[in-house]
């Protein structure tokens, strides 16, 4: 695979291919960095999983595996922060990461799925069905309100098992991990034990109230 330069945007929580990601910018190396982004040919940066450290100045300890996003919408607002809406692309591994100068940069190469691995689509259907009913038990513990009504799962394995993990009411490491998989039988392995811990969690609590 190529290798080619991207701004880099670390966060608390890993971006999927497929998925939309809502940024609020203030910090002014990212606002930099965005600003350059905005005029670049294509929109794109890449984001990270921040293993261990904060979002805000730096001294993370940053994941090699991510995600490039393309900005598809972004306002300036009077006070000076800038709203951006980016997707989820296409994976990339972190190849090096540059020095920081101005903001977060580093080299980094496409990562697809293996070709070679399918999922069956009966299969992705029940998965969908266990994470929905999941995702309501967490909403009776307090958690936020499922929004299934207009998600159609791809007929492309690799996108489908993407958009499972992007609706999972999973944590960021689990998603991570999935993220990490060579393809989309692992990652839906993975997604299906991850979904049985925290419905076993949520009943478990369910039962104490």
């Amino acid at each position: 695979m190529d290798t080619y330069r991207l701004p880099m945007f670390p966060l608390g929580t890993p971006l999927v291919p497929g998925a939309l990601l809502p940024l609020q910018i203030f910090e002014q190396r990212y606002q930099l960095m965005m600003s350059d982004v905005l005029a670049a040919s294509e929109p794109e940066f890449g984001v990270v999983l921040i293993e261990r450290g904060h979002e805000v100045g730096g001294g993370d300890i940053r994941s090699m595996v991510g995600t490039v996003a393309r900005i598809v919408d972004s306002q300036l607002l009077a006070d000076g922060r800038r709203m951006v809406i980016a997707l989820g692309t296409r994976r990339m591994r972190v190849d090096e990461w540059l020095a920081d100068v101005e903001y977060p940069v580093a080299m980094v190469s496409d990562w697809p799925d293996d070709p070679h691995e399918n999922v069956e689509a009966a299969e992705l259907v029940r998965m969908f069905d266990h994470l929905i009913e999941v995702s309501r038990l967490v909403e009776r513990l307090g958690g936020p309100i499922p929004r299934f009504d207009s998600v159609e799962l791809s007929d492309d394995p690799t996108f489908a098992s993407f958009q499972l993990v992007a609706l999972a009411p999973i944590g960021p490491a689990d998603r991570q991990r999935m993220l990490n998989c060579d393809g989309p039988v692992r990652r839906i392995q993975l997604l299906e034990e991850s979904l049985g811990d925290v419905e076993a969690a949520c009943q478990f609590r369910l039962q104490e109230d």
